[in-house]
């Protein structure tokens, strides 16, 4: 008897062949096998002429929806289909949530098996695991398929109802979606907070006092008993103290003042109070924590962070990827307590194996959170791994551990300190005992040294001792504008606001990314000006589609769908074509919309205008001449345009760039001028015999207004040609690139090898001999700064001698041969792969390289806090030593204004990258929908066959979809 078991992906095909009897063939569907038509041309000529069809959904006829098989899904198909005539019985062993109960439901209906069909649902990839999931199959679980079918069909209708409009009303190419667009408000309202913030400024005073040998700080917390301002206790809109608070303000006058009177004064310790309290070890990861753990500690991006999870999964190394569920099995309970046992003792394990529990009503069907996978947990040194997938399972192996570590107990010290009329206040913490502080401490690499840091170790005091002052400093700070989210705090967030499944989180920040909505700036997502303008029009005309609250009730209207709680179908109907209905509001209200004011962004205190354009976001003014339009440069953020920078913008436009002077060689004038991708310098006249002159990037941190002729030559010089390699004899040139300054080693038919130049080094500065010094530098890798040498030499390729090597990348071991690159074959192993293994896998690769460019060619068919309280920043400091009386002239306070660094990257069409057909299936409404052209042809409607092994699949409406291969 033979079975063929059919699941996602080849990966996880290799590793479930390891654990299955002789008879049983696995193959891979590659993800999603039929789909909503993704562009016109994916629609039947027998439904395209219906007004539904652009859709893929028949809202006339009870949201039927329009599945086809995409293009690159038809072999695949066929090769299943030959597969199962040889079979004897067929297994679906797709993921256990809802994406995976889908793809299994699909494939019975295209399949239409007449042998014996079985579900098989396992979290893990272990032997133990498959043997039991083998013991206990089950039918598809049509609630679950139509969970997922309802949620499809729901963001089909908000992408390509709103898409289409926003295309007409301000740009092309962009999108809406449920959740997306709630995300991109959340960025923007942020960013408005920043822009109506105002600054406040205060000061006060910090004292180093020393007892018995040892320092210690403490700060200025009243004076004559009444409570000094901090930056909490100021109104963010007015840079004001709130009203009705109780605090004094000091100015620079007041603490100066305070500070100089205080030096001869006599410090007395007059209250002491120590705090027991304990801390417990998080819960292991869900989806979201990891995304947000993985973002705080690895800088990884969310999307990043489920392709390495997903590449562990499949590998057997972790558990399900993608789960709500904090809940940890008896089986992994005992294998984290064990660890403890044998890593750390005893004394760390907790004396009670501890438990936890969801809440989250609609939690993924995923039953355990994310842990190491087995009944026996492999070290991160054990598994072998590298890289990226090392660091991610290396965390996950930590956190899952340190769940059944004890409890941290630490001592709080409070200390009240009087000099005076002025009551100083010093805390300290003392850890008594790491406990779980051992192996993970949220947010650092390293547990050891953030046991150190937790610590603030005050001497030995009394009440009526006197502590010496060492130090007395008046200090000035300014309050700060509310943190720009990170990818983290983004996805804690919309977690908390019960916005979306944390599974499509993911492809929705890429998303929000590849779309040219946000740009990612020092790990900060920050709103472009063309978010703003999407922003304003849903609010103005669509306000409950950005509203946090409407969108957490549709989702847990959806959440009770998957329940059986509520009936999917009166729910599509009143939302899309009830009274108050999607549809109906996008028809009323699109003639509504001025295409002119769709496209500009109000932004207080500006006299021009901000417009949206083809090529990005510019400002427009009138003049006596006429309107005058100027591009604004893609790092000027929204919260960042000021009325300053407009009139540099626009004066650059009008009177034409600032020159500097004259090149000393060839006497042409040398401008400094601002573009689209920020400051540069350029060498003569844009002529219609030199319509592109010679143009060069200012350093970062260069101002315009700060340049000067003779940088500006140097700059226009570059690439500078520092010399011969002593042992290669080719060039080595230093020049300036889009990520920064950098050397390049031409070694000619080897490639080009470069390191960036950083710290002290100049670009236009550096000489041969410390180039050469970079160069023998390992290169700094991906990550914690590996070096990007080769794990293994297999020798000279035989067709042109360039080397062939094994390298370690963030997905494993790889074959590198020139540029071509090429994944480890199934079967092997990097200390044992021959060469001749190795050349074949890179033919294969390159062959599959040629035959992509020639359907492309032919046309075949992506930490700060979230919070908005108010931080502070130090400006000043005026000091003195203890006991030496000064009399200072007070010193006004700097304030810098900086303009937020932003990278260049270019807000164009969504990048093509490797993903899953689940991860695009699950994110639908991102996905820009192609307009369909219009066809004459009437839909003719199909209902598949009764499937023969499927219990209850034809009795349900999901059965009913049209079917079109």
């Amino acid at each position: 008897m033979s079975t063929l078991v059919i699941v996602e992906s080849p990966t996880k095909a290799k590793t479930i062949r390891n654990y299955l009897p002789p008879g049983y063939r696995v193959e891979a569907s590659m993800g999603h096998v039929r789909d909503l038509p993704q562009s016109a041309s994916d629609i039947p000529a027998s439904v395209k002429g219906e007004e539904w069809a652009k859709l893929g959904v028949n809202v006339d006829a009870d949201f039927e929806p329009l599945y086809i098989v995409p293009q690159d899904k038809k072999k695949v198909v066929k090769a299943l289909k030959e597969a199962l005539k040889q079979a004897d019985e067929l297994i679906l062993a797709t993921d256990e949530d809802r994406e995976g109960e889908s793809i299994s439901w699909h494939l019975l209906q295209l399949l239409q098996p007449k042998v014996p069909t079985k579900r098989m649902v396992f979290h893990e990839i272990t032997e133990e695991a498959i043997r039991e999931a083998l013991q206990n199959c089950r039918d598809v679980d049509e609630q679950l398929v139509h969970a997922q079918e309802t949620r499809r069909i729901l963001d089909r209708l908000v992408g390509y109802t709103l898409s289409p409009l926003l295309w007409k009303k301000i740009a092309w190419g962009l999108s809406a979606g449920r959740v997306q667009s709630v995300a991109v408000r959340l960025l923007v309202n942020r960013e408005r907070q920043r822009r109506a913030f105002r600054k406040g400024s205060y000061w006060d005073l910090k004292a180093t006092l020393e007892k018995d040998g040892s320092s210690f700080e403490s700060k200025l917390v009243t004076l004559g008993g009444c409570r000094i301002a901090t930056g909490a206790d100021f109104d963010e809109s007015t840079g004001q103290i709130i009203a009705g608070r109780d605090v004094l303000l000091l100015g620079e006058a007041e603490a100066q003042a305070l500070h100089d009177r205080l030096q001869s004064a006599t410090w007395t310790v007059t209250g002491l109070e120590e705090r027991s309290s304990t801390r417990k070890p998080s819960p292991p990861f869900t989806t979201s924590t990891l995304q947000q753990e993985a973002n705080r500690k690895l800088r990884l991006s969310a999307r990043d962070t489920m392709r390495v999870a997903q590449s562990l999964y499949e590998q057997g190394y972790i558990t399900y990827m993608r789960t709500d569920s904090v809940n940890l099995s008896q089986q992994a309970i005992a294998a984290a307590r064990s660890c403890v046992q044998q890593m750390y003792g005893s004394e760390y394990l907790s004396p009670e194996p501890r438990r936890y529990s969801t809440k989250s009503k609609g939690a993924q069907e995923a039953h355990e959170a994310i842990r190491p996978a087995g009944s026996t947990f492999r070290t991160p040194q054990e598994t072998g791994l590298s890289g990226r997938e090392f660091q991610l399972y290396d965390l996950i192996w930590k956190r899952t551990v340190a769940t059944q570590m004890a409890e941290v107990r630490q001592t709080n010290i409070t200390v009240q300190i009087q000099a005076e009329d002025a009551g100083f206040r010093a805390t300290g913490k003392r850890i008594d005992f790491p406990g779980f502080f051992r192996a993970y401490v949220e947010g650092s690499d390293d547990p050891d040294a953030a046991i150190e840091n937790q610590e603030v170790i005050l001497p030995v005091l009394r009440e009526g001792d006197h502590p010496n002052c060492q130090e007395l400093e008046a200090i000035a700070h300014e309050t700060q504008p509310p943190a720009r989210y990170t990818e983290a705090s983004l996805v804690k967030t919309l977690e908390s606001e019960g916005i979306g499944r944390p599974s499509t989180y993911a492809s929705i920040i890429g998303t929000i990314i590849d779309r040219g909505y946000a740009q990612m700036v020092n790990n900060s997502l920050v709103p472009t000006f063309t978010a703003f303008a999407v922003t304003s029009l849903l609010e103005k005309h669509f306000p409950d589609l950005v509203d946090t609250s409407f969108t957490a009730r549709m989702e847990r209207t959806l959440d009770d769908i998957s329940t059986g709680e509520a009936d999917w179908l009166p729910y599509l109907q009143q939302f899309y074509l009830g009274e108050t209905g999607l549809d109906g509001q996008v028809k009323q209200r699109e003639s509504q919309i001025d295409p002119a004011e769709a496209r500009s962004v109000d932004l207080e205190g500006l006299d021009a205008k901000v417009r949206i354009g083809r090529y990005g976001a510019y400002i427009e003014t009138e003049t006596e001449e006429g309107p005058v339009k100027a591009t604004i440069p893609q790092d000027f953020t929204p919260s960042d345009l000021d009325a300053e920078r407009v009139e540099v913008l626009l004066r650059q436009k009008t009177e034409g760039p600032d020159k500097l002077g004259f090149h000393p060689e060839t006497g042409e004038p040398i401008y400094v001028l601002i573009g689209a991708y920020g400051p540069y310098v350029q060498l003569g006249d844009v002529t219609d015999e030199n319509p592109k002159p010679k143009r060069a990037s200012l350093p970062k941190g260069v101002q315009p207004q700060d340049v000067t002729l003779e940088q500006a030559v140097n700059l226009l010089a570059l690439p500078r040609l520092l010399g011969m390699h002593p042992e290669t004899g080719c060039k080595i040139q230093a020049n300036l690139g889009r990520f920064g300054p950098y050397i390049v080693h031409d070694q000619g038919k080897n490639g080009k090898d470069y390191r960036s130049i950083k710290g002290d080094d100049d670009v236009l500065t550096i000489t041969l001999e410390r180039a050469l010094e970079l160069l023998a530098e390992p290169k700094a890798g991906r990550g914690r700064g590996r070096a990007a040498a080769p794990i293994r030499e297999l020798g000279p390729h035989p067709e042109d001698g360039e080397p062939v090597n094994l390298y370690n990348g963030p997905y494993g071991v790889y074959i590198k041969h020139g540029k071509l690159n090429a994944s480890l074959p199934e079967g092997e192993k990097a200390e044992s792969i021959s060469m001749e293994a190795a050349l074949k896998a890179l033919a294969e690769k390159a062959a599959t390289k040629k035959t992509s460019r020639r359907s492309s060619k032919t046309g075949d068919a992506g930490t700060k806090t979230s919070g908005t309280k108010t931080a502070t920043k130090t400006t000043k400091t005026t000091r003195a030593k203890a006991g030496t009386a000064q009399s200072s002239t007070a010193k006004s306070s700097t304030t810098k204004s900086s303009t937020a660094q932003s990278s260049t990257t270019k807000a164009a069409a969504a990048k093509k990258t490797t993903k899953s057909a689940k991860s695009t299936a699950e994110a639908e409404a991102e996905v820009t929908p192609t307009e369909p052209a219009p066809a004459k042809k009437t839909a003719a409607k199909s209902t598949p066959a009764k499937s023969t092994t499927q219990k209850a699949a034809s009795t349900t409406r999901s059965t009913k979809s049209t079917k079109a291969s």
